[in-house]
């Protein structure tokens, strides 16, 4: 397949990169200036030089509580620019997979949120997420798949495993939300789901294998939980440690209230797509294992 990926530099592009072309598939991330989410014409003209069979919207703006007083151009990027990439997509004929977040929801629910679950954002990322959700299945819905992910790290960029790493190089303690509770799942693991739903959406036209879909790691933790387990993982390999002091979520104020749950359930996607992530303390050992490779 020849596929297109919005995007240059985030995790989930990265991780597409890597497995795409390790799976046999050429992989072509677009990002800036050749692609603009700001700017539809770069949208389809960088869409149509790449001619892919199938399109990964990926790209987006990601910061969470700086959306607070940048919101036109939250909204711009990840609702008009989303809705711009589905335009395209239409226009090509093709698939599109747009990758979304738990923030869509308010994390009120106290059980695993389900696809039909109702929706309600909590600050302008998710909100303008969801916007683009919107835009998506407005434009395209038809041929369109909607992957929502939640706690995203990687072996790239800045999440937060590496950002734990290097706070225990630092300290001997650190205080971590205990009362939050979420599924952590690694992009090398959504990319390879991405490549699964790719090749169906681009083998058939069921209309079952298009919609909205949760697509998390299996397992759930807290980010307590997450922060113990990846300094456990490192201090097996040699590598930096630190205790974990539990707090609340109020001991520790953002500008932007997070979800108390972000636990999504994934059993349609396994049933539809036949995708069903790992275990999420196995994919976080081998992200250790390579952010320390040369750890015992």
């Amino acid at each position: 397949m020849r596929i297109a990926v919005t995007g240059k530099a985030g995790q989930v592009v990265t991780s597409l990169l890597e497995r795409g072309v390790a799976a046999g598939h050429e992989v072509i991330a677009l990002g800036r200036p050749e692609l603009d989410l700001v700017d539809p014409a770069s949208v389809v003209c960088a869409l149509e030089a790449a001619a892919p069979d199938v399109i990964v919207s990926a790209a987006a703006y990601t910061a969470v509580d700086k959306a607070e007083s940048e919101s036109d151009l939250a909204y711009a990027v990840n609702g008009a620019g989303a809705g711009a990439v589905a335009q395209a997509a239409k226009a090509r004929g093709m698939p599109l997979i747009h990758v979304s977040t738990d923030y869509v929801f308010d994390g009120t629910l106290d059980r695993p949120y389900v696809e039909s679950d109702a929706t309600g954002p909590t600050g302008v990322y998710g909100a303008s997420k969801l916007a683009g959700e919107q835009a998506v299945l407005a434009v395209h819905g038809d041929n369109s798949a909607i992957l929502r992910v939640a706690w995203v790290y990687s072996p790239f960029g800045a999440n937060f495993v590496k950002t734990m790493l290097r706070l225990a190089g630092d300290r001997d303690e650190v205080s971590v939300v205990a009362d939050q509770l979420g599924n952590p799942t690694s992009a090398l693991e959504i990319a390879d789901a991405i490549l699964l739903v790719a090749t169906n959406l681009v083998a058939d036209s069921n209309p079952a294998l298009r919609g909205v879909f949760h697509m998390t790691a299996s397992g759930e933790a807290s980010w307590a939980d997450f922060a113990e387990a990846i300094f456990a993982g490192s201090a097996a390999r040699g590598g930096p440690t630190a205790q974990v002091k539990r707090v609340t979520t109020a001991d520790y104020p953002t500008t932007v209230k997070r979800p108390a749950n972000s636990r999504l359930d994934c059993g349609l996607i396994a049933k539809v797509h036949g995708v069903a992530l790992p275990y999420w303390r196995q994919s976080l050992d081998s992200v250790i294992a390579r952010l320390q490779p040369t750890a015992n």
